[in-house]
């Protein structure tokens, strides 16, 4: 089956990308690398022995998607193509929401117009805010968002939600994704952030590699055993194969209309200085760092309630943290 993956040269899709292929689809990728690098596509084929169709295409553009959907005869779609840095997404609201948005009701309209009812939409747990319970499951009720790109996260679920319940012909789940560690084991695709890590991992290694002068702990008197704030990490290639599990899923559903979210992470937590502390043994460079000022934003504690996941999929995460901060670190020694 042929699958094509918007964002698929970005961190999370370039992975799922060699998922897909290691499970007998044919992924095609389409990126305009504005949030990844050509070097991924290299990558790719190092792993894969082969090239994946690939489109430098942005995703708003409806007559591309119609065309790319046609000539390539997708029979699903796995949707990546976002910005998704919270900070930026705060200083320019309108960027995110014409983007994120965009993309989607872009996508959703080819979908449609091509007869291609099956999506996996790529969300995040920045949905759930501050939970009021952990470990937070689907059921939790939704608060207002905290940041821009959790609201278009929300609008995005609102939107597809609003669709099947409509009665169109479209079978879609929703992933809200924990935080993605790692890379590929072979070190030829891993995190390529742009400018300064939004995320803890890369800012991490690249202070073990000298790129970064400083590692700032943001906080340490939030309510939890160290006093840092706690996450669920979870390694990009179980990620990356939970979509290849729910893509199975979608295909077998016989509903023409239908739609879940589910929660991907391990259902454990570890505090930053948890992962600092583990990264330096793994690495055998222990990391000296600073405590600062709280950021805005940042929520105290949260993990995944993933019974949904294991229960309909029979998905769970194989690899560890540990297994993810080793996997990062030959990732960016393998950068130079």
């Amino acid at each position: 089956m042929n699958i094509l993956v918007t964002g698929g040269a970005g961190f999370i899709g370039s992975h799922t990308v060699v998922a897909l292929s290691e499970a007998g689809f044919r992924p095609v990728i389409l990126d305009d690398f504005s949030n990844s690098e050509p070097a991924v596509l290299e990558g790719l084929n190092a792993i894969l022995g082969f090239s994946p169709r690939f489109y430098a295409e942005n995703c708003r553009d409806l007559d591309i998607l119609k065309r790319v959907l046609k000539e390539e005869s997708i029979d699903g779609v796995i949707h990546f193509a976002a910005f998704k840095s919270v900070g930026e997404s705060m200083r320019e609201p309108l960027k995110y929401y014409e983007n994120n948005l965009g993309t989607l009701m872009a996508l959703l309209e080819a979908m449609g117009d091509c007869s291609v009812p099956n999506l996996i939409f790529s969300s995040s747990a920045t949905v759930y805010g501050e939970p009021s319970k952990l470990p937070v499951s689907e059921t939790a009720l939704l608060p207002a968002p905290i940041s821009v790109y959790g609201s278009t996260k929300q609008v995005c679920e609102t939107i597809l939600s609003d669709q099947v319940a409509a009665g169109k012909p479209l079978k879609a789940f929703s992933l809200r994704y924990f935080n993605p560690i790692g890379a590929h084991p072979s070190a030829q695709i891993g995190e390529l952030p742009r400018g300064v890590p939004n995320n803890l991992v890369p800012f991490i290694t690249q202070t073990a590699a000298g790129i970064r002068q400083e590692l700032t702990v943001f906080g340490n008197d939030y309510p939890t055993s160290d006093g840092t704030c706690i996450r669920d990490y979870i390694h990009v290639m179980d990620l990356a194969e939970a979509h290849v599990e729910s893509l199975k899923a979608l295909f077998g559903q016989r509903q023409p209309s239908y739609y879940e979210v589910m929660n991907v992470g391990t259902g454990q937590g570890h505090s930053v200085l948890e992962i600092i502390n583990t990264f330096g043994e793994v690495s055998g460079k222990p990391l000296d760092y600073t405590i600062g000022e709280r950021r805005q934003g940042d929520i105290a504690t949260i993990y995944a309630d993933v019974s949904k996941i294991n229960g309909m999929l029979g998905w769970n995460a194989k690899r560890g943290m540990r297994e993810g901060l080793e996997d990062a670190w030959r990732w960016q020694q393998s950068l130079g």
